[in-house]
C-alpha cells in the first residue's frame, strides 16, 4: 500500500512495533527520522520536514519517558519536551492536510483516586500523581489539542490512553526504565552472578495491566484504517483488560529470565499507586483485543534485550 505513514519515536517501545505492525499489513512507504536527524521541540525543523514529506498518516509516539526518579528529577524537561513535541507535530499535521494522526498518552492523565477501572469521562476529575503531574499534564494538553483541531478544523486526530506498555525497544538503564524491562535486568543480572535473592522494590501488593506493545500498536493501526475522531470523542482507552499483582509479575519474570533464587521484596520502598486499570468497554466494541499472553510478551521482550543490552548491562 502506498499511504505515506510518518512515524514519529520510530526508536522507542510503541515506534518499533508500529512499523513492525504496518509493514506486516503491507504498507510499504514508511517515513522515519532520528531525534538527531530531527529535533520535534523544534517548530521551524517540524514544520519543514511536514512541508517536504506530506504524509498521510501519523503517529505520535515521540515523547520523553522515563522512571519514578526522571519524573521527579527532570520536571521541566518533561513538560516542556513534550508541549513542544505535540504542539509542534499536531499543528503541522493540520497545516499540511494529515488524513489521520494518532497521538498516544498513558494512564497518568488520569486522577490518582479516580474509580477503577478508569473510563474516559474521568479525565479532569480530579488531582493528578504528584510525582508524574508534569507529563500527565503535557499529555492532557496533547489530547485536548488534536479535539480541538478535530472541532475548529475538521481533522481526524485520535488520541490513544494505553495502559502500561512493554516489549522489544525498551529502556534498560535503571534510572529511566519501567516495571517490565527492570525486572528483566535485576533478574538477569542475578542469574548471571550466581545471585541467591534478588530484591525487588516495594510489597508487590500493587496491581498493574499490561499490555505488549504489538498489542498496542494493532489497535492504532486499526483506528488509523476504520476510526474517526467523531465516533471515539476526544480519546479513547487502550489496555489488555488484564491485572496482575507486582509480586506474581516478578514471579513470572524471574522465570523466564530463568533466574531460580529467591525473590525478596523490600517493603521499605515505595509501592507507587496501588491499581491503574482502564476501562476498555468502547475499543472492545470495535472489535479489538489485546492476543498477546503476559508470559509470550516477556519471552519475547527478554529475548531483545539479549539481543540489544546484555553485555552492557552487567553490573560488577
Amino acid at each position: 500500500m502506498d499511504d505515506k505513514i510518518y512515524v514519529a519515536g520510530h526508536q522507542g517501545t510503541v515506534g518499533t512495533a508500529l512499523q513492525r505492525v504496518v509493514l506486516a499489513k503491507g504498507y510499504r512507504n514508511l517515513v522515519t527520522r532520528t531525534q538527531a536527524e530531527l529535533d520535534l521541540t523544534d517548530q521551524a525543523q517540524t514544520r519543514a520536514f511536514f512541508s517536504q514529506e506530506r504524509p498521510q498518516h501519523v503517529f505520535l509516539a515521540a515523547a520523553k519517558r522515563g522512571g519514578i526518579h526522571n519524573h521527579s528529577s527532570e520536571r521541566a524537561e518533561f513538560i516542556y519536551q513534550n508541549l513542544m513535541i505535540e504542539a509542534n507535530v499536531i499543528r503541522a499535521a493540520y497545516e499540511n492536510k494529515v488524513r489521520t494522526l494518532i497521538f498516544i498518552a498513558s494512564t497518568d492523565i488520569y486522577p490518582t483516586l479516580a474509580p477503577q477501572p478508569l473510563k474516559e469521562g474521568y479525565l479532569l476529575s480530579g488531582s493528578l500523581d504528584a510525582h508524574r503531574e508534569p507529563d500527565a499534564i503535557a499529555k492532557i494538553a496533547g489530547i485536548k489539542m488534536c479535539a480541538a483541531f478535530n472541532r475548529q478544523y475538521a481533522t481526524n486526530f485520535m488520541s490513544v490512553v494505553s495502559a502500561h506498555y512493554y516489549g522489544p525497544g525498551e529502556s534498560y538503564d535503571p534510572s529511566r526504565s519501567h516495571v517490565v524491562p527492570a525486572l528483566i535486568r535485576r533478574f538477569h543480572e542475578a542469574k548471571i552472578h550466581k545471585a541467591r535473592e534478588a530484591v525487588v522494590w516495594g510489597s508487590g501488593n500493587p496491581l498493574r495491566e499490561l499490555i505488549f506493545s504489538d498489542d498496542l500498536a494493532e489497535a492504532c493501526v486499526m483506528l488509523m484504517e476504520h476510526g474517526h475522531a467523531d465516533r471515539i470523542g476526544d480519546f479513547i482507552n487502550v489496555g489488555s483488560g488484564v491485572e496482575i499483582a507486582i509480586k506474581e509479575l516478578a514471579q513470572l519474570v524471574a522465570r523466564v529470565v530463568g533466574f531460580e533464587g529467591r525473590v525478596v521484596f523490600d517493603e521499605g520502598k515505595p509501592d507507587g499507586l496501588l491499581r491503574r486499570r482502564l476501562d476498555i468497554t468502547r475499543i472492545s466494541t470495535m472489535g479489538w483485543k489485546a492476543q498477546t499472553a503476559l508470559a509470550d510478551g516477556i519471552s519475547q521482550a527478554y529475548a531483545d534485550f539479549l539481543r540489544r543490552d546484555a553485555k552492557n548491562s552487567i553490573t560488577e
